[in-house]
């Protein structure tokens, strides 16, 4: 008995006892059985349901990433329109501006012709009216030299008007050979 005893004594003391393993292994075989059994479906399950919303998600993302690349495409070619029509209607606005100071040059110029056409008219008229004015004044401070000179009173008004006009009319010719004159000096010094 001393040698069973030995025998069943020197068993490796590391190694547990064939029925601790016996009903260890039970015990992990139920507990395995209860882990497949309901543990890992539920959390094939949730791993599942994870699987599903990240896909989703990723399906999303890229839907949301197309969108917002044909809303870049869309916002480009939108800009590139509004600077278009920028560009036509600063065209346009140069094109209606030169229009208006064109015309507004023409009415100008139209009315400065007016202004410079009543101008002459107004000259010509205020020097006929000198010339009527110098011819009556001079006529009579001829006929009264001419009185003074002769010694007698030009009464006749004929002949007092015919001495005036001979008078002026050799002064006008005197002052229109002197302007030609002038004019031709002039002209030979430039």
């Amino acid at each position: 008995m001393t040698s069973v005893l030995l025998a069943e004594t020197e068993q490796n003391p590391l190694l547990p006892a064939d029925y601790d393993i016996i009903w260890s292994l039970v015990a992990v075989a139920i507990i395995a059985f209860f882990m497949v059994k309901y543990a890992v479906p539920r959390l094939t399950q949730v791993l599942d349901e994870r699987a599903e919303k990240i896909e989703h998600g990723l399906t999303q993302a890229d839907r949301a990433e197309k969108a917002a690349a044909e809303a870049e495409k869309r916002i480009a070619a939108e800009l590139n329109e509004a600077r278009r029509e920028a560009a036509e209607v600063r065209e346009r606005a140069q094109e209606e501006g030169k229009q208006i100071v064109a015309e507004a040059r023409d009415k100008a110029q139209a009315e400065a012709d007016r202004v410079t056409e009543n101008a002459t008219r107004q000259i010509e008229a205020d020097r006929q009216a000198a010339q009527i004015s110098l011819r009556a004044d001079v006529g009579m401070l001829a006929s009264e030299l001419a009185s003074r000179i002769v010694g007698e009173s030009v009464n006749d008004q004929a002949l007092q008007s015919r001495v005036i006009d001979r008078f002026l009319d050799e002064l006008d010719n005197t002052e229109s050979v002197g302007a030609t004159g002038s004019q031709t000096r002039a002209g030979q010094e430039a």
